[in-house]
């Protein structure tokens, strides 16, 4: 891993705690233990945690949820590959974009910043706002994402006795009260929300193996089609980076940055492996399993695991609500990020409580999970396929910063600087290798409503390009901002 020392980290003016007075029913909150802090710099102080592995179970937790058996079900569904096709992309493309989110993580402990506020050190105090803005784009779209998939479990389970709109204010409400809580509440929610979801999805493999032997016959898989699916299943995971280092920025700062790597790692990659390899595994069985089929036009993915699940009757629906809740756990940890972003968004709303933000994330999250809730699969493959190219020149400039001009040292980021607009980088170089990146997608990208010239040959290379273009234009680039500003 890199040289991120812990201790030599310039620590002055970094604040404990918040400079406001809060009123006394801000005090009894924050006596309950709910987190008011939002984007200011904890401190070495502050930074006590010494259980490494809570970092593991929270990505564990937030990704073992319906989210990934829905977006593995793209490939047979949506993509029309096969199954040995399908397993193969989400094998290949997890393990690799799995990589940048898990070492990200490790700037927690050694910078006590929030990833985006960590960001400002290369793109800039406002030139960040531009990756925040479509961060906070990003998140909210997984939110609705997971809202519609729970809101529609319920839905299914309930044999029309509650509307998929029920369902999803269901799942957002609850799913606000953890994010609402703040930090020590989240960490502890999502160390024990996966255990009764993995012993349901081994029942329903249990319940439903007999028709896994029934694959449809599907066509020969193209270029095209297998790099497009790539592209939606590394949005799925390079969206994870922007919000790397939210997680462990209380953890202690000597935390071994390779621990918190491989626990960051194998949280992601193993629950998101296993569920969109089930998802693809239940994809390619749905045309000739009849009850299935009936089941997802019924109720899309909640309608599948219902009708898997229906051989154990009562038990079985009981079974389903908790997978349908299970999407809470990635609700409530994006619930949480977009608290932080929106206060980077709008930075003279630092002052406001963290919480608030959470409150909000909901309140525009339930509307529209309820517009988009009847056209969920084209809304899933679009949006994942998309948000991916940003994400990569993100990844690929914040990476340069760290290891071409920090030489890989947190004693060279200067915490003092991180709400100083004028000791920041102008971020100007940052913006223009992201719109080099960004540039070179559009052509090479492949959606249902455009695809792009590059991609008409080649098929969806759109992140790969992105993040190759963003890391040869970056540092250029850079060296000229340094050469005029006369320093970092």
């Amino acid at each position: 891993m890199s040289k991120l020392g812990a201790t030599d980290v310039q620590q002055d003016h970094v604040e404990k705690g918040d400079p406001y007075r809060e009123p006394g029913w801000q005090r009894r909150l924050l006596q309950w233990g709910v987190e008011a802090r939002g984007i200011r710099p904890v401190s070495l102080e502050e930074r006590t945690d010494p259980q490494f592995s809570k970092i593991f179970f929270i990505w564990f937790s937030a990704s073992f949820n319906l989210l990934p058996f829905s977006t593995g079900s793209l490939g047979p569904i949506a993509y029309g590959l096969s199954l040995r096709d399908s397993c193969l992309v989400i094998l290949f493309f997890n393990l690799l974009c799995c990589l940048p989110p898990g070492y990200l993580s490790t700037w927690g402990p050694k910078l006590g910043l929030r990833q985006m506020v960590q960001a400002r050190y290369s793109f800039g105090y406002f030139g960040v706002i531009a990756p925040v803005l479509l961060n906070l784009i990003g998140m909210t779209g997984f939110c609705i994402l997971d809202c519609i998939l729970g809101g529609q479990t319920l839905a299914a389970v309930a044999n029309g006795n509650l509307s998929w709109s029920i369902g999803i204010v269901i799942i957002a409400v609850v799913s606000l009260l953890i994010s609402f809580c703040g930090w020590k509440i989240l960490h502890w929610y999502e160390r024990v929300a996966w255990i009764p979801i993995v012993i349901i999805f081994l029942i329903a493999v249990g319940l439903g193996g007999k028709n896994f032997q029934h694959f449809a016959s599907v066509e020969p898989a193209t270029a095209s089609t297998i790099l497009s699916f790539a592209a939606v299943i590394a949005g799925f995971v390079l969206t994870w980076s922007p919000l790397a280092s939210d997680f462990s920025c209380y953890m202690r700062p000597d935390a071994p940055s390779k621990r918190i790597f491989v626990y960051s790692y194998l949280g992601l990659v193993l629950p998101t492996v296993a569920l969109q390899c089930f998802g693809a595994l239940i994809g390619a069985c749905l045309a000739s399993v009849p009850a299935w089929e009936a089941g997802h036009e019924r109720g899309a993915v909640g309608g599948i695991l219902d009708a898997m699940l229906s051989p154990a009757k009562g038990f079985g629906k009981f079974l389903t609500v908790l997978l349908a809740l299970s999407v809470m756990g990635n609700v409530a940890a994006t619930f949480y990020s977009i608290s932080l972003n929106m206060q980077i968004l709008m930075p003279a709303l630092v002052v406001v409580p963290r919480y608030v933000f959470s409150i909000l994330a909901t309140c525009i999250v339930i509307p529209l999970s309820i517009v988009g809730a009847h056209s969920f699969y084209t809304t899933l493959s679009n949006f994942l396929g998309l948000i991916g190219y940003w994400a990569s020149t993100f990844i690929a400039i914040v990476l340069e910063e760290h290891f071409i001009f920090r030489k890989g040292n947190a004693a060279l980021y200067d915490l003092a600087d991180w709400n100083a607009p004028r000791r920041l980088p102008t971020g100007l170089a940052a913006i223009g290798a992201a719109m080099c990146g960004i540039g070179i997608a559009i052509p090479s990208m492949a959606q249902v409503w455009y695809t792009g010239p590059i991609a008409e040959t080649t098929g969806d290379i759109g992140f790969e390009l992105a993040f190759v273009v963003a890391m040869v234009v970056y540092p250029p680039l850079r060296l000229l901002e340094i050469r005029i500003r006369g320093k970092l």
